[in-house]
């Protein structure tokens, strides 16, 4: 078998992701699976590596420029992405050797074809590792924002639109939660006995897998280490979904009862939908649609893994309306597509994707699906408003446009969800925020149809 370079493949998969033709964690991971014979070692730094280079791009950018002539985004493509890859081994991965991230460096650079280059490469590397240790960054007291945009590599407009809507110190805190490593959330199937619970997180715990339960639901467990979900036990029997806290916390606020039609306009890869079916326990009905047979596909994987019989699956396209829905949900999920900027610590590009246009042009689309959706809610139905990011406009703004439009009446979500969420909650609305919760920037509003007229 052919001996794998394992830094050839991180520099392929980031000039591959320069292109922007993929998001980086579906494109790692697709990368991971064509490599899946090789070890633990040489995945995991195919995985650190990428991952870390693509979060911490400005920050690399910012040393690297301190070190060229030419500021390194006029740089050929190979050679700015070896570079980058290099400098993120050199000051985030200390127990390489310096002198091992140089020479792969230049390695790749003559066996790529830039053997002109060797030179350079290697004495901008060697020049970095030797003054690493006296990098001036940015001074936080004469500029409080470019210090946040560089340390933890945030575009500048961004910092300035957290910093509006949350305020400097809690800019900071979501900052810092997005590049931490992440864990991933599960929702342990909540008819498991507690019995079962502990013999599932013992066999996680034996593994190699660290198991935390959840501070807010007792179904709900982080695990760190676990980078074969699928191979942990338990999957295959359907004794878990891989779902966030905050996804969780909508169906919880939604107090959903026995006998409901539950509509998930936009459900893949169907965490809601099928969480919701486990709060019907059997009864009612869950209607789970996406826009592509590839979506609905992946809702209906988990849904055949999970064993949940009262769940259909459906090609739909929430902007058209289908009028056999009209007056048929109890309960309306509406988790419509949006910025995003709240699982940034998931998929680090959007940050370098999303534009201030794009915050007011998903505005748009998601004013379109929720006026194609509105009339499946029965009267005194429940519509269920979320998004995954942090952004007043996609949030609070649009939930007035919907109450001022249709008629609508936010519903207190205070009795549905933990104690420590009471009081935001009291309002109808609950945003979650990376750094203060422990969860993905998330929103969710609760509203209902009451009947009035706008």
């Amino acid at each position: 078998m052919t001996q794998i370079n394992v830094r050839e493949v991180v520099l392929d998969i980031l000039l591959e992701l320069s292109g922007q033709n993929e998001y980086s964690n579906i494109l790692i991971a697709g990368v991971l699976d064509k490599y899946d014979y090789l070890d633990g070692k040489q995945k995991a730094f195919i995985k650190r590596v990428s991952e870390g280079t693509v979060e911490r791009r400005i920050q690399l950018d910012y040393v690297l420029d301190q070190y060229l002539k030419t500021p390194v985004t006029k740089m050929k493509p190979l050679i700015r992405e070896l570079l980058r890859m290099s400098v993120y081994q050199l000051l985030f991965m200390e127990h390489i050797p310096e002198s091992a991230v140089c020479n792969e460096a230049v390695k790749l650079a003559k066996k790529r074809g830039f053997h002109a280059l060797q030179g350079f490469v290697n004495g901008v590397l060697r020049n970095i590792a030797r003054g690493r240790g006296t990098i001036v960054w940015p001074d936080g007291k004469k500029d409080f924002a470019q210090r946040l945009s560089v340390m933890y590599s945030m575009p500048l407009w961004l910092v300035a639109h957290f910093t509006k809507s949350y305020g400097e110190e809690t800019c900071e805190k979501i900052l810092r939660a997005f590049l931490e490593r992440g864990t991933v959330s599960v929702r342990l199937d909540e008819r498991l006995s507690s019995q079962e619970r502990e013999m599932l997180l013992a066999s996680w715990k034996a593994s190699g897998v660290q198991a935390q339960k959840d501070p807010y639901l007792s179904y709900a467990v982080s695990l760190r280490g676990a980078e074969g979900i699928r191979s942990l036990a338990g999957y295959r029997e359907g004794k878990f979904a891989v779902q966030d806290v905050s996804s969780m916390l909508v169906v919880e606020a939604a107090d959903i009862r026995p006998g409901d039609t539950v509509l998930d306009v936009c459900a893949a890869p169907g965490g809601k939908a099928l969480h919701a079916a486990v709060k019907l326990n059997d009864t009612g009905e869950v209607i789970a649609c996406d826009v592509s047979r590839h979506k609905t596909e992946k809702i209906e994987e988990n849904r055949a893994r999970l064993g949940m019989e009262n769940v259909s699956v459906r090609v739909r396209d929430a902007r058209e309306r289908d009028a056999s829905y009209v007056g048929k949900a109890d309960v309306l999920l509406a988790d419509v597509p949006c910025s995003g900027l709240g699982v940034i610590g998931h998929k680090q590009d959007i940050k370098y994707r999303v534009t201030e246009q794009s915050l007011e042009e998903i505005k748009v689309l998601q004013k379109e699906i929720i006026t194609n959706v509105i009339d499946y809610i029965k009267p005194g139905g429940i519509l269920m408003y979320s998004t995954c990011t942090m952004n007043p406009g996609e949030n609070e703004e649009t939930v007035e446009w919907i109450c001022e439009t249709f008629g609508l009446e936010p519903v207190s979500m205070a009795k549905n969800l933990p104690e420590v969420f009471s009081e935001e909650a009291k309002n109808g609305m609950l945003q979650l925020l990376p750094g203060i919760h422990g969860t993905d920037g998330f929103f969710m509003a609760k509203l209902q149809k009451t009947g009035k007229k706008a």
